[in-house]
Protein backbone atom coordinates (compact mmCIF):
# COMPACT_ATOMS: atom_id res chain seq x y z
CA UNK A 1 0.00 0.00 0.00
CA UNK A 2 0.96 3.63 -0.35
CA UNK A 3 0.46 6.76 1.72
CA UNK A 4 -0.26 10.37 0.86
CA UNK A 5 3.42 11.17 1.47
CA UNK A 6 4.59 8.53 -1.01
CA UNK A 7 2.19 8.64 -3.91
CA UNK A 8 2.33 6.11 -6.69
CA UNK A 9 2.38 7.07 -10.34
CA UNK A 10 -0.93 7.43 -12.17
CA UNK A 11 0.97 8.67 -15.21
CA UNK A 12 4.47 7.88 -16.49
CA UNK A 13 7.43 10.22 -16.17
CA UNK A 14 8.64 12.36 -19.08
CA UNK A 15 10.43 9.37 -20.60
CA UNK A 16 7.35 7.18 -20.43
CA UNK A 17 8.38 5.05 -17.44
CA UNK A 18 6.26 3.81 -14.56
CA UNK A 19 9.10 2.99 -12.22
CA UNK A 20 11.27 0.54 -14.16
CA UNK A 21 8.68 -0.21 -16.83
CA UNK A 22 7.62 1.52 -20.05
CA UNK A 23 9.68 3.86 -22.20
CA UNK A 24 9.84 4.04 -25.98
CA UNK A 25 12.14 1.56 -27.71
CA UNK A 26 11.38 1.93 -31.42
CA UNK A 27 13.22 2.10 -34.75
CA UNK A 28 14.44 5.52 -35.81
CA UNK A 29 11.80 5.58 -38.56
CA UNK A 30 9.06 5.72 -35.90
CA UNK A 31 10.62 8.43 -33.75
CA UNK A 32 8.89 11.17 -35.72
CA UNK A 33 5.46 9.56 -35.28
CA UNK A 34 5.92 9.18 -31.54
CA UNK A 35 7.34 12.67 -31.13
CA UNK A 36 4.28 14.08 -32.89
CA UNK A 37 2.01 12.23 -30.46
CA UNK A 38 4.08 13.01 -27.39
CA UNK A 39 4.24 16.70 -28.26
CA UNK A 40 0.53 17.07 -28.91
CA UNK A 41 -1.54 14.56 -26.94
CA UNK A 42 -1.67 16.28 -23.53
CA UNK A 43 -2.38 19.66 -25.10
CA UNK A 44 -5.15 18.27 -27.33
CA UNK A 45 -6.74 16.23 -24.54
CA UNK A 46 -6.90 19.36 -22.39
CA UNK A 47 -8.46 21.43 -25.17
CA UNK A 48 -12.03 22.47 -24.41
CA UNK A 49 -13.38 21.63 -27.87
CA UNK A 50 -11.68 18.20 -27.77
CA UNK A 51 -13.29 17.44 -24.41
CA UNK A 52 -16.70 18.57 -25.65
CA UNK A 53 -16.54 16.42 -28.79
CA UNK A 54 -15.23 13.40 -26.90
CA UNK A 55 -17.76 13.66 -24.08
CA UNK A 56 -20.67 14.15 -26.49
CA UNK A 57 -19.75 11.03 -28.44
CA UNK A 58 -19.23 9.00 -25.28
CA UNK A 59 -22.69 10.05 -24.11
CA UNK A 60 -24.75 9.98 -27.30
CA UNK A 61 -22.90 7.41 -29.42
CA UNK A 62 -21.28 5.01 -26.95
CA UNK A 63 -24.06 5.21 -24.36
CA UNK A 64 -22.10 6.33 -21.31
CA UNK A 65 -22.28 6.23 -18.41
CA UNK A 66 -22.56 2.44 -18.36
CA UNK A 67 -24.57 1.02 -15.43
CA UNK A 68 -23.09 -0.14 -12.14
CA UNK A 69 -25.36 -3.12 -11.58
CA UNK A 70 -25.91 -4.77 -8.20
CA UNK A 71 -25.69 -8.51 -8.83
CA UNK A 72 -27.91 -9.70 -5.99
CA UNK A 73 -27.72 -13.41 -6.75
CA UNK A 74 -23.93 -13.35 -6.93
CA UNK A 75 -23.88 -11.20 -3.81
CA UNK A 76 -25.96 -13.72 -1.91
CA UNK A 77 -23.69 -16.58 -2.98
CA UNK A 78 -20.41 -14.90 -2.07
CA UNK A 79 -21.50 -12.87 0.94
CA UNK A 80 -20.62 -9.37 -0.28
CA UNK A 81 -22.28 -6.57 -2.20
CA UNK A 82 -21.07 -7.37 -5.72
CA UNK A 83 -21.47 -4.62 -8.28
CA UNK A 84 -20.81 -5.15 -11.98
CA UNK A 85 -19.60 -2.27 -14.14
CA UNK A 86 -21.42 -2.96 -17.40
CA UNK A 87 -18.87 -2.11 -20.10
CA UNK A 88 -20.52 -4.89 -22.10
CA UNK A 89 -23.40 -2.47 -22.69
CA UNK A 90 -21.21 0.07 -24.48
CA UNK A 91 -21.72 0.44 -28.24
CA UNK A 92 -19.81 -2.41 -29.96
CA UNK A 93 -19.99 -4.51 -26.79
CA UNK A 94 -16.88 -3.67 -24.80
CA UNK A 95 -14.75 -0.97 -23.18
CA UNK A 96 -12.56 -0.70 -26.28
CA UNK A 97 -14.61 2.09 -27.85
CA UNK A 98 -13.72 4.48 -24.97
CA UNK A 99 -10.20 4.53 -26.38
CA UNK A 100 -11.00 4.46 -30.09
CA UNK A 101 -13.37 7.43 -29.81
CA UNK A 102 -10.64 9.51 -28.17
CA UNK A 103 -7.89 8.39 -30.53
CA UNK A 104 -9.94 8.94 -33.69
CA UNK A 105 -10.60 12.57 -32.67
CA UNK A 106 -6.89 12.93 -31.91
CA UNK A 107 -5.94 11.43 -35.29
CA UNK A 108 -8.20 13.80 -37.20
CA UNK A 109 -6.75 16.79 -35.38
CA UNK A 110 -3.29 15.59 -36.35
CA UNK A 111 -4.41 15.47 -39.99
CA UNK A 112 -4.28 11.68 -40.43
CA UNK A 113 -6.28 10.09 -43.26
CA UNK A 114 -5.71 6.40 -42.57
CA UNK A 115 -6.08 4.31 -39.41
CA UNK A 116 -4.48 0.98 -38.54
CA UNK A 117 -5.04 -1.23 -35.52
CA UNK A 118 -4.22 -4.63 -34.09
CA UNK A 119 -6.78 -6.88 -32.46
CA UNK A 120 -6.89 -10.17 -30.59
CA UNK A 121 -10.45 -10.97 -29.56
CA UNK A 122 -11.68 -8.59 -32.25
CA UNK A 123 -13.35 -6.12 -29.90
CA UNK A 124 -10.72 -3.43 -30.44
CA UNK A 125 -10.85 -4.08 -34.17
CA UNK A 126 -14.61 -3.66 -34.20
CA UNK A 127 -14.39 -0.49 -32.11
CA UNK A 128 -11.74 0.92 -34.46
CA UNK A 129 -13.72 0.01 -37.58
CA UNK A 130 -16.79 1.61 -36.00
CA UNK A 131 -15.20 4.99 -35.35
CA UNK A 132 -13.49 4.96 -38.75
CA UNK A 133 -16.89 4.50 -40.37
CA UNK A 134 -18.23 7.32 -38.22
CA UNK A 135 -15.40 9.65 -39.21
CA UNK A 136 -15.09 8.32 -42.78
CA UNK A 137 -11.43 7.33 -42.51
CA UNK A 138 -9.77 4.35 -44.21
CA UNK A 139 -9.28 1.47 -41.76
CA UNK A 140 -6.95 -1.54 -41.81
CA UNK A 141 -7.05 -4.03 -38.91
CA UNK A 142 -4.39 -6.69 -38.35
CA UNK A 143 -5.55 -9.88 -36.68
CA UNK A 144 -3.84 -13.21 -36.07
CA UNK A 145 -5.05 -15.89 -38.47
CA UNK A 146 -5.82 -18.18 -35.52
CA UNK A 147 -7.84 -15.43 -33.83
CA UNK A 148 -9.74 -14.77 -37.07
CA UNK A 149 -10.98 -18.36 -36.96
CA UNK A 150 -12.05 -18.36 -33.32
CA UNK A 151 -13.52 -14.84 -33.44
CA UNK A 152 -15.24 -14.98 -36.84
CA UNK A 153 -18.31 -12.93 -35.80
CA UNK A 154 -16.06 -9.95 -35.05
CA UNK A 155 -14.21 -10.37 -38.35
CA UNK A 156 -17.54 -10.16 -40.16
CA UNK A 157 -18.54 -7.10 -38.15
CA UNK A 158 -15.31 -5.31 -39.05
CA UNK A 159 -15.79 -6.09 -42.72
CA UNK A 160 -19.39 -4.89 -42.65
CA UNK A 161 -18.16 -1.62 -41.14
CA UNK A 162 -15.84 -1.15 -44.11
CA UNK A 163 -12.51 -2.19 -42.59
CA UNK A 164 -9.93 -4.31 -44.34
CA UNK A 165 -8.96 -7.19 -42.03
CA UNK A 166 -5.46 -8.47 -42.75
CA UNK A 167 -4.39 -11.83 -41.27
CA UNK A 168 -1.10 -12.23 -39.43
CA UNK A 169 0.19 -15.64 -40.51
CA UNK A 170 3.51 -15.64 -38.64
CA UNK A 171 4.38 -17.03 -35.21
CA UNK A 172 1.42 -18.14 -33.12
CA UNK A 173 -0.96 -16.22 -35.41
CA UNK A 174 -2.40 -14.35 -32.44
CA UNK A 175 -2.28 -10.86 -30.90
CA UNK A 176 1.51 -10.57 -30.65
CA UNK A 177 1.86 -11.28 -34.36
CA UNK A 178 -0.94 -8.89 -35.33
CA UNK A 179 0.85 -6.17 -33.37
CA UNK A 180 4.09 -6.91 -35.22
CA UNK A 181 2.32 -6.49 -38.56
CA UNK A 182 0.66 -3.24 -37.51
CA UNK A 183 4.00 -1.77 -36.44
CA UNK A 184 5.54 -2.73 -39.81
CA UNK A 185 2.67 -0.97 -41.58
CA UNK A 186 3.13 2.17 -39.46
CA UNK A 187 6.83 2.27 -40.32
CA UNK A 188 5.89 2.15 -44.01
CA UNK A 189 3.25 4.90 -43.80
CA UNK A 190 4.45 7.38 -41.15
CA UNK A 191 2.94 10.56 -42.59
CA UNK A 192 -0.65 9.59 -43.39
CA UNK A 193 -1.37 6.90 -40.81
CA UNK A 194 -2.30 6.86 -37.14
CA UNK A 195 -1.92 3.60 -35.24
CA UNK A 196 -4.70 3.12 -32.70
CA UNK A 197 -3.15 0.77 -30.15
CA UNK A 198 -5.90 -1.03 -28.30
CA UNK A 199 -4.35 -1.65 -24.92
CA UNK A 200 -2.33 0.22 -22.31
CA UNK A 201 0.89 -1.00 -23.84
CA UNK A 202 3.38 -0.06 -26.54
CA UNK A 203 5.87 2.81 -26.74
CA UNK A 204 5.30 6.02 -24.81
CA UNK A 205 2.92 7.86 -24.95
CA UNK A 206 0.47 5.03 -25.78
CA UNK A 207 0.14 3.43 -22.32
CA UNK A 208 -0.68 6.85 -20.83
CA UNK A 209 -2.88 7.88 -23.75
CA UNK A 210 -4.99 4.72 -23.61
CA UNK A 211 -5.22 4.80 -19.81
CA UNK A 212 -6.46 8.41 -19.88
CA UNK A 213 -9.28 7.47 -22.26
CA UNK A 214 -10.21 4.36 -20.27
CA UNK A 215 -10.12 6.20 -16.92
CA UNK A 216 -13.71 7.23 -17.63
CA UNK A 217 -14.59 3.81 -16.14
CA UNK A 218 -13.27 4.53 -12.64
CA UNK A 219 -14.47 8.13 -12.86
CA UNK A 220 -18.01 6.87 -13.39
CA UNK A 221 -17.69 4.21 -10.69
CA UNK A 222 -16.90 6.90 -8.12
CA UNK A 223 -19.91 9.01 -9.11
CA UNK A 224 -22.22 5.98 -9.15
CA UNK A 225 -21.04 4.82 -5.73
CA UNK A 226 -21.56 8.31 -4.34
CA UNK A 227 -25.08 8.53 -5.77
CA UNK A 228 -26.31 5.00 -4.98
CA UNK A 229 -24.26 3.83 -2.00
CA UNK A 230 -23.08 7.06 -0.32
CA UNK A 231 -19.40 6.13 -0.56
CA UNK A 232 -16.49 7.25 -2.70
CA UNK A 233 -14.81 3.94 -3.45
CA UNK A 234 -15.31 0.16 -3.32
CA UNK A 235 -13.50 -2.09 -0.89
CA UNK A 236 -12.26 -4.17 -3.83
CA UNK A 237 -12.02 -3.49 -7.56
CA UNK A 238 -11.43 -6.48 -9.87
CA UNK A 239 -10.64 -6.64 -13.60
CA UNK A 240 -9.10 -9.06 -16.06
CA UNK A 241 -5.64 -8.20 -17.39
CA UNK A 242 -4.06 -9.01 -20.73
CA UNK A 243 -2.32 -5.94 -22.09
CA UNK A 244 -4.40 -4.17 -19.48
CA UNK A 245 -6.58 -1.33 -20.79
CA UNK A 246 -9.89 -2.18 -19.09
CA UNK A 247 -8.10 -2.80 -15.80
CA UNK A 248 -6.05 0.41 -16.14
CA UNK A 249 -9.29 2.34 -16.61
CA UNK A 250 -11.05 0.61 -13.72
CA UNK A 251 -8.09 1.03 -11.34
CA UNK A 252 -6.93 4.52 -12.34
CA UNK A 253 -8.73 6.76 -9.84
CA UNK A 254 -8.15 4.31 -6.97
CA UNK A 255 -4.38 3.87 -7.28
CA UNK A 256 -3.66 6.33 -4.45
CA UNK A 257 -6.66 5.37 -2.32
CA UNK A 258 -5.07 2.87 0.05
CA UNK A 259 -8.48 1.74 1.32
CA UNK A 260 -9.20 0.05 -2.03
CA UNK A 261 -7.88 -3.44 -2.76
CA UNK A 262 -6.90 -3.50 -6.44
CA UNK A 263 -7.06 -6.97 -7.99
CA UNK A 264 -6.12 -7.93 -11.53
CA UNK A 265 -6.64 -11.40 -12.97
CA UNK A 266 -4.35 -12.85 -15.60
CA UNK A 267 -5.08 -15.85 -17.83
CA UNK A 268 -3.17 -18.93 -16.71
CA UNK A 269 -4.51 -21.07 -19.57
CA UNK A 270 -4.00 -24.74 -18.82
CA UNK A 271 -2.10 -23.89 -15.63
CA UNK A 272 1.01 -21.99 -14.56
CA UNK A 273 3.25 -25.05 -14.93
CA UNK A 274 1.62 -26.41 -18.08
CA UNK A 275 3.69 -24.51 -20.62
CA UNK A 276 0.42 -23.19 -22.03
CA UNK A 277 -0.33 -20.01 -20.08
CA UNK A 278 -0.52 -16.24 -20.49
CA UNK A 279 0.10 -15.25 -16.85
CA UNK A 280 2.96 -12.86 -17.59
CA UNK A 281 3.42 -11.36 -14.13
CA UNK A 282 3.69 -14.82 -12.60
CA UNK A 283 5.92 -16.34 -15.29
CA UNK A 284 7.72 -13.48 -17.02
CA UNK A 285 10.97 -11.56 -16.76
CA UNK A 286 11.87 -8.05 -17.85
CA UNK A 287 12.42 -7.45 -21.56
CA UNK A 288 11.43 -5.26 -24.50
CA UNK A 289 8.46 -6.02 -26.75
CA UNK A 290 6.45 -3.74 -29.02
CA UNK A 291 8.33 -0.65 -27.97
CA UNK A 292 8.31 -0.84 -24.18
CA UNK A 293 10.15 -2.42 -21.25
CA UNK A 294 7.76 -4.86 -19.59
CA UNK A 295 7.62 -8.32 -18.01
CA UNK A 296 7.65 -10.90 -20.81
CA UNK A 297 7.15 -14.61 -21.15
CA UNK A 298 10.51 -15.50 -22.63
CA UNK A 299 13.29 -18.06 -22.64
CA UNK A 300 16.64 -17.50 -20.91
CA UNK A 301 18.10 -16.22 -24.19
CA UNK A 302 15.26 -13.72 -24.75
CA UNK A 303 13.06 -15.62 -27.20
CA UNK A 304 9.35 -14.97 -26.69
CA UNK A 305 7.43 -17.94 -25.31
CA UNK A 306 4.11 -18.44 -27.07
CA UNK A 307 1.24 -17.68 -24.67
CA UNK A 308 -2.01 -19.60 -24.41
CA UNK A 309 -5.45 -18.58 -23.25
CA UNK A 310 -8.92 -19.67 -24.25
CA UNK A 311 -9.65 -15.93 -24.50
CA UNK A 312 -8.08 -14.30 -27.55
CA UNK A 313 -7.91 -10.90 -25.85
CA UNK A 314 -5.68 -12.21 -23.03
CA UNK A 315 -3.48 -14.35 -25.28
CA UNK A 316 -0.45 -12.04 -25.11
CA UNK A 317 3.09 -12.69 -23.76
CA UNK A 318 3.45 -9.31 -22.02
CA UNK A 319 1.54 -6.86 -19.86
CA UNK A 320 1.24 -3.08 -19.78
CA UNK A 321 3.87 -1.10 -17.84
CA UNK A 322 1.35 0.41 -15.41
CA UNK A 323 0.33 -3.07 -14.25
CA UNK A 324 3.93 -4.21 -14.01
CA UNK A 325 4.58 -1.16 -11.82
CA UNK A 326 1.55 -1.77 -9.59
CA UNK A 327 2.54 -5.42 -9.21
CA UNK A 328 6.18 -4.77 -8.35
CA UNK A 329 5.37 -1.97 -5.89
CA UNK A 330 2.84 -4.24 -4.20
CA UNK A 331 0.00 -1.76 -4.70
CA UNK A 332 -2.11 -4.23 -6.66
CA UNK A 333 -2.58 -7.96 -6.32
CA UNK A 334 -2.66 -10.05 -9.48
CA UNK A 335 -4.36 -13.43 -9.40
CA UNK A 336 -4.63 -15.88 -12.27
CA UNK A 337 -7.46 -18.03 -13.62
CA UNK A 338 -7.29 -21.08 -15.87
CA UNK A 339 -9.39 -21.66 -18.98
CA UNK A 340 -11.58 -24.03 -16.96
CA UNK A 341 -12.08 -21.54 -14.14
CA UNK A 342 -13.00 -18.78 -16.60
CA UNK A 343 -15.54 -21.00 -18.33
CA UNK A 344 -17.10 -21.94 -15.00
CA UNK A 345 -17.30 -18.27 -13.98
CA UNK A 346 -18.90 -17.33 -17.31
CA UNK A 347 -21.63 -19.92 -16.89
CA UNK A 348 -22.15 -18.90 -13.27
CA UNK A 349 -22.83 -15.27 -14.23
CA UNK A 350 -25.07 -16.38 -17.07
CA UNK A 351 -27.13 -18.68 -14.87
CA UNK A 352 -27.32 -16.41 -11.82
CA UNK A 353 -27.68 -12.96 -13.38
CA UNK A 354 -28.72 -13.50 -17.00
CA UNK A 355 -25.55 -11.82 -18.30
CA UNK A 356 -23.25 -13.65 -20.73
CA UNK A 357 -19.73 -12.23 -20.35
CA UNK A 358 -16.82 -12.18 -22.76
CA UNK A 359 -14.28 -14.90 -21.98
CA UNK A 360 -11.80 -12.17 -21.07
CA UNK A 361 -14.18 -10.71 -18.48
CA UNK A 362 -14.92 -14.19 -17.15
CA UNK A 363 -11.36 -14.33 -15.80
CA UNK A 364 -12.19 -11.39 -13.52
CA UNK A 365 -15.33 -13.16 -12.35
CA UNK A 366 -13.26 -16.25 -11.56
CA UNK A 367 -11.57 -14.25 -8.79
CA UNK A 368 -14.74 -14.52 -6.68
CA UNK A 369 -13.87 -18.12 -5.78
CA UNK A 370 -10.30 -17.14 -4.89
CA UNK A 371 -11.09 -14.34 -2.43
CA UNK A 372 -12.78 -14.05 0.93
CA UNK A 373 -15.25 -11.27 1.64
CA UNK A 374 -16.82 -9.55 4.58
CA UNK A 375 -20.58 -9.20 4.59
CA UNK A 376 -20.78 -5.46 4.00
CA UNK A 377 -17.88 -5.19 1.55
CA UNK A 378 -18.52 -3.44 -1.75
CA UNK A 379 -16.84 -5.35 -4.58
CA UNK A 380 -16.81 -3.91 -8.10
CA UNK A 381 -16.05 -6.19 -11.03
CA UNK A 382 -15.36 -4.57 -14.37
CA UNK A 383 -17.25 -6.57 -17.01
CA UNK A 384 -15.14 -5.50 -19.95
CA UNK A 385 -17.18 -7.11 -22.72
CA UNK A 386 -20.15 -9.23 -23.70
CA UNK A 387 -20.00 -12.87 -24.75
CA UNK A 388 -21.60 -12.86 -28.20
CA UNK A 389 -18.21 -13.34 -29.84
CA UNK A 390 -17.45 -16.38 -27.67
CA UNK A 391 -20.63 -18.37 -28.21
CA UNK A 392 -18.89 -21.00 -30.33
CA UNK A 393 -16.44 -21.69 -27.49
CA UNK A 394 -19.24 -21.76 -24.94
CA UNK A 395 -21.27 -24.14 -27.08
CA UNK A 396 -18.30 -26.50 -27.42
CA UNK A 397 -17.98 -26.49 -23.64
CA UNK A 398 -21.69 -27.31 -23.26
CA UNK A 399 -21.42 -30.19 -25.75
CA UNK A 400 -18.41 -31.63 -23.92
CA UNK A 401 -20.07 -31.66 -20.52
Amino acid sequence: MTSSSNKLQNHPDNYGFYGDFGGAFVPEMLQKNLLELKTNYKHLLADKSFKQENNKLLRDYVGRPTPLYEAKNLSKKYGAKILIKREDLSHTGSHKINNTIGQIILAKRLGKKRIIAETGAGQHGVATATVCALMQLKCVVYMGAKDMQRQLPNVLRMQMLGAEVRPANSGSQTLKDATNEAIRDWISHPESTHYIIGSAIGPHPYPDLVTRFQAVISEEIIKQLQHNYQCDAPDKIIACVGGGSNAAGAFFHFINNEKVDIIGVEASGLGLKSGKSAATLHLGSKGILHGCMIPLMQTSDGQITEPHSISAGLDYPGIGPLHAYLFHTGRAKYLHATDKEALEAAFELSMLEGIIPALESAHALAALKKLSFQKNEIVVINLSGRGDKDMDTYQKHLRNE
